[in-house]
């Protein structure tokens, strides 16, 4: 209980500090945000002391043990934080080969994002868009003049496409079709977003998976394409 009790006791003094100093940005010569780390690292450490305290009653083989246990939480929990983004990357990395067109979002050398997308079977780049607050599944296609939906992705978008005028010819791989234009409120792949973007749907049973082309392609600062990788920069 007194261990608890120090620990909310931490917590509370390190909150009040930070609301105290919010204005300045300082807390003891520190930035807050750093300041912060230390406030909830503080009671990790105190209950790894508390630990290693109580592993030393008893034979010295034991307490050798206790402690060497507690040193190796300590530097997992150490190395846990310091490459933190570096484990977040692999896991997005490891959901991206898992799950072909899952975006893998670095941070480049400049700080800025950059959209990773890996190559999927049958060597096509694919990538799940959010469209109009919706995840579509799409080929990315550079050889597209625009966005063009499916009949059956359009459906799900809400965008009545018994409805739509079909008047723009287009080659489809399953040879001349028609397309009708639309226009979609959003587009975007991870923190890449773009408004108001022009596309297209195809007639029914004329395109089989939806592409992502030129109307949203061309919006980006740079498209790069490295062996297995497509990468995409705002």
């Amino acid at each position: 209980m007194k261990g608890l009790t120090l620990v909310l006791l931490i917590l509370g003094v390190g909150l009040a500090l930070l609301v105290f100093n919010h204005d300045t940005g300082q807390t003891f010569g520190m930035a807050n945000e750093d300041f912060g780390r230390l406030v909830y690292m503080l009671p990790i450490a105190a209950l790894l002391s508390a630990g290693v305290l109580a592993g030393r009653r008893g034979p010295a083989h034991e307490v050798l043990r206790n402690i060497a246990i507690w040193l190796l939480i300590i530097f997992v929990l150490v190395a846990g934080y310091i490459y933190r983004d570096d484990f977040t990357q692999f896991g997005a990395r490891m959901t991206a080969g898992l799950m072909p067109g899952s975006a893998v979002v670095v941070t480049t050398s400049e700080g800025g994002q950059e959209v990773i997308l890996h190559r999927a079977m049958g060597g096509h780049f694919r990538a799940r868009v959010d469209v109009n607050g919706k995840t579509v599944p799409m080929l990315v296609d550079t050889g597209a003049s625009a966005v063009v939906l499916t009949y059956q992705d359009a459906e799900r978008l809400g965008l009545k496409p018994e409805a739509l005028t079909y008047s723009v010819r287009v080659q489809t791989a399953n040879g001349a079709a028609y397309a009708a234009p639309v226009r979609l409120d959003t587009v975007g792949i991870g923190p890449i977003e773009r408004s108001s973007i022009r596309a297209m749907v195809a007639e029914k049973g004329k395109l089989e998976e939806s592409l992502l082309g030129m109307t949203f392609l061309s919006t980006l600062g740079s498209l790069q394409m490295q062996t297995d990788q497509l990468k995409l920069r705002d």
